[in-house]
């Protein structure tokens, strides 16, 4: 499968799920023939509860429902919840699923972490957003701030064809007609370009990557980045680097509250190098920071479900959007220049760590350890992501899972 860019696609940029869930909920009740939903986290929670009952109500109106789950994120829904969907037919999946040991989960890596939600191949949810009630902006201290796109126009057909694709047992798969059309700067509002990118273990390991490497080489004025989980590997910080010693304004957001601990600090043995390289940081302080987001110039952005950290870079299955419009560019750049005006606390010179020997050391080894924890992870005991179907009307054991490739290991699943 190719990149490839299209035209004429119609893109609107959804906040928390204030706004996410609505739009996704009408979408999957105006379903006509197919839904397909992707997501790393579903809680049997208030928000939870709601997409369980739209999504059980349009499987019996006889559209067909498909349903993928990682394992290790949405590992506590009920029986009764899930046979209630597959009675009603819905085909519900999880990634990777394996029994608790001493209590514990133990498939941390090589995550299924999409949220990917397509309606009859004609309009498309991409980003970072999950379903649980943490993601409303009433939830408290503890809500997060995220984001999604809604997507209608042809771009939608390479989403629907990717997701498909990857599910077993497919019969109407369609074959990916390459086009070669170069993204330019789109002045038609309305009218966005749009390219859909992925992340896998096998042919696409760095494609999310290059294209923001390729965005930093290209900027010209302003880059802002907004994201979660920060600890990026050598080259994406050598190019914010670069494009701000070239007079770039390059704007970092990153959590300030975060929801692990080990966030901030992992964030915080980057800010010598990238301040002292001319790099702006806001630490965001409302609420815990869990978009995946940037923007370019006045037309580039990307919307998805990708951290620029270790994880999501290395050993995560992720998916982005990555917009060329003017009109998506500045409703992006509003709302997070909104984020730095209002709930982000700068950082400067003042407050980086004391540039000694000791620190110095601790970086270094910190910074190593956390960019080569892939390949440590790569030395333990492999196996092969598997995909298990939940058979009405009870869960299946984990030795009845179908057999079904799996794209880590070098292989779709």
């Amino acid at each position: 499968m190719k990149n490839n860019w299209r035209d004429g696609n119609r893109i609107s940029l959804l906040e928390n799920g204030d706004h996410f869930f609505p739009a996704v909920f009408k979408a999957i009740n105006h379903a006509r023939s197919k839904v397909i939903l992707e997501t790393f986290i579903w809680f049997e929670d208030d928000v939870g509860r709601q997409l369980h009952d739209v999504l059980l109500n349009t499987a019996k109106r006889g559209v067909s429902v498909e349903v993928l789950l990682d394992g290790y994120g949405s590992p506590d829904l009920s029986d009764e919840f899930v046979n209630q969907l597959t009675a009603a037919g819905v085909m519900f999946r999880y990634y990777d699923p394996r029994p608790l040991l001493f209590g514990m989960r133990t498939n941390l890596f090589r995550r299924m972490h999409r949220k990917i939600v397509v309606v009859d191949s004609e309009v498309a949810f991409v980003g970072g957003i999950n379903y649980s009630a943490e993601q409303m902006s009433d939830y408290g201290p503890e809500a997060k701030q995220d984001y999604s796109v809604k997507v209608e126009g042809p771009v939608v057909d390479d989403i629907y064809q990717y997701v498909i694709s990857h599910l077993p047992d497919q019969s109407n798969k369609r074959r990916w007609w390459r086009r070669r059309n170069p993204a330019q700067e789109n002045l038609k509002p309305g009218e966005a370009q749009a390219l859909f990118v992925w992340r896998d273990n096998n042919l696409h390991r760095d494609d999310i990557e290059r294209y923001y490497l390729k965005m930093l080489s290209k900027a010209k004025r302003e880059v802002i980045i907004a994201n979660a989980y920060f600890f990026p590997g050598y080259r994406l910080l050598h190019a914010m680097r670069n494009a701000s010693r070239r007079g770039v304004s390059v704007k970092l957001i990153v959590q300030g509250e975060p929801d692990m601990p080990i966030v901030k600090v992992g964030a915080r043995l980057l800010y010598n190098y990238l301040v002292r390289s001319g790099v702006k940081i806001y630490e965001y302080h409302r609420r815990p920071l869990h978009g995946k987001v940037a923007l370019m110039d006045d037309h580039w952005a990307t919307v998805g479900s990708s951290n620029l950290d270790p994880l999501s870079l290395s050993l995560n299955l992720e998916a982005n959007l990555i917009i060329y419009d003017r009109t998506f560019n500045g409703t992006l750049r509003e709302n997070l220049s909104g984020l730095i005006a209002r709930d982000c606390h700068p950082v400067d010179e003042s407050m980086l760590p004391k540039r000694t020997w000791w620190n110095l050391a601790k970086s270094v080894l910190a910074f190593h350890f956390l960019r080569h924890f892939p390949a440590m992870v790569g030395w333990l005991p492999a196996h092969t992501p598997r995909l298990s179907q939940v058979m009405p009307p009870a869960q299946p054991h984990i030795e009845t899972q179908d057999r079904v490739e799996a794209e880590d290991q070098g292989v779709k699943y």
